[in-house]
């Protein structure tokens, strides 16, 4: 039994639709990329600034190369990732330590949500 034409059609359709989401996405994110990289090489100072700069570099990075492997499931890893720097920050009495933490979780967050939102 073949399908319909217009079961094929819808089908392409969404197909082609994730497609060109999917391609979108990996160009926003590059674009975010480029933006840190650029601010980070203005920063002259060490700052938290810098140091979340820093952060967001290497975690889009991460995400980018991770998101090409269509055996990853990235979301599943990026919520497992959270929820160890939400362990870690529980278990951390140290305010800059968990200031460092609650950045990368802040960071994380915001990819997450570009990523996995759909």
């Amino acid at each position: 039994m073949n399908p319909s034409p217009s079961a094929y059609s819808t089908r392409m359709d969404k197909f082609f639709l994730h497609v060109i989401f999917d391609m979108k996405l990996e160009h926003m994110l590059e674009k975010e990329l480029e933006e840190s990289k650029l601010w980070l090489s203005r920063e002259r100072e060490e700052s938290t600034y810098k140091r979340d700069l820093t952060a967001r570099i290497e975690l889009l990075s991460w995400v980018l190369k991770n998101m090409n492997n269509p055996e990853i499931q990235i979301c599943n890893i990026l919520e497992c990732r959270m929820k160890e720097i939400i362990l870690k920050i529980n278990q951390t009495h140290s305010i800059i330590q968990s200031d460092k933490l609650h950045s990368e979780l802040r960071i994380l967050n915001w990819i997450l949500y570009q990523v996995c939102n759909r």
